[in-house]
């Protein structure tokens, strides 16, 4: 069943919550500064975030300890989140196994990076767990979100055990190739990398999200 992601913006106004990130998020805000010619004002400096995490920092809520992990490959940002040594919410780097892996096509993206990233996931003990950010499941069955670090060793059809990084470059890098643009990708970069945030109105006081016609 299709969820509904609610905005970080809604819960730091709703709640004082803050927002973190990858400390790396100022390359991929370069980058599409750049692309989409944001207003001179936009800094991309990771200053639009109340936090930007590095490889190791610790993040303590309640009984919770959150250790982050830096895994690039899908963006230069991607992090991951080891709970209590016993979980690990992994992003957009890890598929369900018949799924496999994320796409690297995108600026700053790279296999090889992620082929790397994604082994030291798989270097955590077998039980465990890692949850899925996205699911796209086969007729097979229904949506799932977690699986254990054995199971991914087992049975991803992308970085199973016994698969080289040549091998996985190679698959990767062909289907990429293949790969449409994701339809919503355009509208949702404008507003990510200002953390949520809509654009700033221009001098009609309205919001414009940019098409850059001839840059893709």
């Amino acid at each position: 069943m299709p969820t509904t992601c609610l905005p970080p913006q809604f819960f730091k106004r709703k709640y004082n919550a803050k927002i973190g990130i990858g400390a790396r998020i100022t390359e991929v805000q370069k980058t599409f500064k750049a692309l989409f010619n944001l207003e001179k004002e936009f800094l991309p400096n990771g200053a639009q975030f109340d936090r930007l995490f590095e490889e190791g920092d610790v993040l303590e809520v309640g009984n919770l300890r959150f250790e982050v992990m830096h895994v690039p490959g899908h963006t230069p940002a991607d992090i991951a989140y080891l709970l209590n040594k016993e979980s690990v919410f992994v992003g957009d780097t890890l598929f369900m196994p018949d799924v496999g892996t994320a796409r690297c096509d995108f600026p700053g993206g790279s296999a090889a990076t992620l082929y790397d990233s994604i082994h030291r996931i798989l270097a955590l003990p077998e039980e465990t767990n890692i949850y899925v950010c996205h699911d796209y499941p086969t007729q097979h069955r229904t949506h799932e979100s977690k699986v254990t670090v054995g199971e991914q060793r087992e049975y991803n059809i992308h970085v199973k055990d016994g698969i080289s990084k040549a091998e996985f470059v190679k698959m990767r890098e062909t289907r990429d190739a293949t790969l449409s643009m994701p339809r919503l990708i355009l509208p949702s970069i404008q507003v990510n990398v200002r953390a949520g945030e809509l654009p700033p109105p221009e001098n009609n006081d309205v919001s414009y999200i940019k098409v850059p016609i001839n840059q893709l």
